[in-house]
């Protein structure tokens, strides 16, 4: 008889909402607004004055046995009325602003017609503190050096929850099982869309790497060969797939031909847990538990064009700026917890910061000079900082594990976390998409990269 936490367990949905995901607050007020009593403005209350009506009639009447002349108590009404004018005021609880001038009236007249208004500042941005949504993600493997997570162009997120490959529809929330690996095979270890957000590339713990058709939920065909170990980081450019594996390589795919692997990188000990081509399609960033940050140019092959040594960690989240071509974002692990920042056309390390935390993954705005990255131990947090000061602009707390995987929207408004938790999460950390935006379209029918697959040389 299976006991009640495997029951708890086979009754778990992947991706199903979480109950309670969107909390509401109660909404802070003022005690001005609300409350059992009333507290007036003591900053409008002319105190002075208070002190003298309560003490003046103390006086007079100490002073009733002298009779002051009439020339004297002129002069005294005189000074009281100049030195503390409006007696009658005691206790005030609105301060009323003084009522303008004659000259300044005519002045902002003036200033009305002419135009020179000063500009009003631009509004600083909400950014929300809580995930917009939650979602279940059973099943995931709470392991540092996997990517579990990607989202396509085809606004498909697709996520691997054991041997078991989901894909998450962010247009209408449905949900697919994509396919399951056997146990010799799996688990699944990384998962990565091609640029037409219709192939999907799996990475498995064998060394195999499976290229699908998400149309169809099809499998193409398998590229083996290439590793010794599981395949735990994937980067797409054009229709070259690169691969980094347990045995420390960097491996090239074209998959339009049957001998796929046309490069092979060399340059780690350890295994590749981090690798991103840039957006030209001209470098690939790797990095790896051996602490090592590499940049290869495609066409150099036989070596690097950095070895970058600055990390005293792995080396998993890497971000290609998009602004800015030859900047690379890098972050270690929990003996290095630093950003870095890279110019990659010299080698240089431009920038560091010390986040206090494991950095697992990086993410960089589409519409702002913004940053955001996600970390473990301790607090478990998504950080957002501003390029270039690197100022911390929010911090998003809600996971209670480390934050090992982060995707970003094809509109590059939302961001998807998961964790070790066991939740997926979503989070409008890079703003609100207008209303009037066009909502994003399904995935290209054109085949590319695959459209020689059917005639492989």
């Amino acid at each position: 008889m299976a006991s009640s936490s495997n029951r708890n367990k086979l009754d778990r949905r992947p991706l199903v909402e979480v109950l309670g995901s969107k909390l509401r607050t109660r909404p802070h007020t003022s005690s001005r607004q609300c409350g059992d009593r009333f507290i007036p403005d003591r900053s409008a209350m002319d105190f002075d004055m208070a002190y003298y009506l309560l003490t003046e009639t103390k006086k007079e009447k100490e002073n009733a046995s002298s009779v002051a002349s009439p020339s004297k108590e002129a002069y005294r009404k005189q000074l009281a009325d100049t030195l503390i004018p409006n007696r009658t005021r005691i206790l005030a609880f609105k301060s009323k602003p003084p009522s303008p001038s004659p000259i300044q009236d005519m002045i902002s007249e003036q200033s009305l017609l002419s135009g020179q208004l000063a500009k009003p500042s631009k509004q600083r941005r909400y950014i929300p503190q809580s995930a917009e949504r939650t979602l279940d993600a059973p099943d995931i493997l709470d392991d540092y050096y996997l990517n579990l997570l990607d989202w396509g162009s085809g606004n498909v997120l697709s996520i691997a929850l054991g041997p078991t490959v989901y894909l998450w529809d962010a247009t209408d929330g449905a949900t697919a099982e994509m396919t399951t690996t056997n146990d010799d095979a799996g688990p699944v270890t990384s998962v990565s869309w091609a640029p037409d957000g219709r192939h999907l590339a799996v990475g498995l713990n064998n060394s195999d790497v499976q290229l699908w058709d998400t149309s169809s939920s099809r499998l193409l065909r398998t590229l083996r060969g290439a590793h010794r170990g599981r395949v735990g980081s994937l980067s797409w450019t054009g229709h070259t797939l690169s691969t980094g594996g347990m045995d420390g390589l960097v491996v090239s795919h074209d998959v339009r031909v049957r001998a796929h692997a046309i490069r092979t990188h060399r340059g780690h000990q350890q295994e590749v847990c981090g690798l991103k081509w840039s957006p030209s399609g001209q470098h690939l960033a790797s990095g790896g538990n051996d602490n090592l940050l590499h940049v290869w140019d495609q066409r150099q092959a036989a070596t690097w064009l950095h070895r970058l040594e600055d990390h005293t960690a792995a080396v998993k989240a890497l971000a290609w700026c998009p602004f800015q071509s030859n900047l690379l974002a890098s972050g270690g692990g929990a003996g290095d917890r630093c950003i870095k920042m890279w110019n990659t056309h010299t080698g240089a390390c431009l920038n560091s910061v010390d986040t206090g935390s494991q950095v697992c993954a990086l993410l960089w705005s589409k519409h702002e000079r913004e940053l955001l990255s996600s970390h473990g131990f301790t607090q478990n947090q998504l950080a957002l900082w501003k390029y270039p000061s690197m100022v911390k602009m929010a911090e998003l707390t809600g996971h209670t594990s480390r934050v090992l995987f982060m995707a970003q929207s094809p509109d590059g408004y939302t961001v998807a976390s998961a964790a070790g938790d066991e939740t997926l999460r979503f989070w409008n950390v890079f703003g609100i998409p207008e209303m009037a935006a066009q909502k994003p379209t399904k995935a290209a029918t054109s085949s590319a990269p695959f459209s020689g697959y059917n005639h492989i040389r």
